[in-house]
């Protein structure tokens, strides 16, 4: 029976990674970003979802908590996909999102940052900003994820579990993720189409993340 659900956990990872605003957010976070770089945050990303679920649905299994109370987790999910949506048109309308390119060893290497300067600290602070941002949107999975374990007559969260989630919410989001890397390769390549990407996903981000509050 164990087996049985943890197969079903994976399942309900992967449905619940196809969200639009899990999607939305690993593209907000990965458009630009080289393949090492999309591939490590998306898995940061879905980590810091996994780990926030976990904790958060071993607190709650103890407390007899409402649906209504649950579902704020939603309102916290869906404000982080507008905060980030309107960040990335804050960038882009006020000309701080930059395409810089040059060749090493006669290959082309283009690089995008937001602000003044790139730095490697951006990169480092990207990061942690996927991991703590997947954490806060694992707060709106919790309520799904109690229902699952409801239906699989199972009353505790344990790490097999948590691990069984996360590989197949990883599963969608590293896939997504290449999908994003074709997205860099092909079409950020003029300081117009830049722009235009960044604006599109920022606006994406306010329509997924207002629809989620209606």
């Amino acid at each position: 029976m164990h087996h049985l659900g943890l197969i079903i956990v994976f399942w309900y990872g992967i449905l619940h990674a196809f969200g639009p605003d899990h999607l939305t957010a690993i593209a907000d976070f990965s458009i630009g970003k080289s393949k090492k770089k999309t591939m490590l945050i998306t898995f940061l990303f879905a980590v810091g979802h996994g780990i926030s679920l976990f904790v958060f649905a071993k607190l709650l299994e103890s407390f007899n908590i409402s649906d209504k109370i649950l579902s704020y987790g939603d309102v916290i999910s869906s404000s982080v996909i507008i905060f980030i949506g309107l960040y990335l048109l804050y960038m882009v309308y006020s000309n701080k999102v930059h395409l810089k390119k040059h060749y090493h060893e006669g290959v082309e290497h283009i690089h995008i940052w937001f602000g003044k300067t790139h730095d490697h600290k951006s990169d480092t602070a990207d990061k942690a900003s996927a991991f703590t941002i997947g954490a806060l949107m694992g707060i709106g999975g919790v309520r799904g994820m109690l229902i699952t374990l409801g239906a699989i007559e199972s009353q505790s969260v344990d790490l097999s579990m948590v691990a069984a989630f996360t590989a197949g919410v990883m599963l969608v989001f590293l896939s997504f993720g290449l999908v994003i890397l074709f997205v860099n390769k092909n079409l950020l390549t003029t300081q117009k189409n830049v722009r235009r990407i960044f604006a599109t996903a920022g606006v994406i981000s306010l329509i997924v993340g207002g629809g989620m509050l209606v």
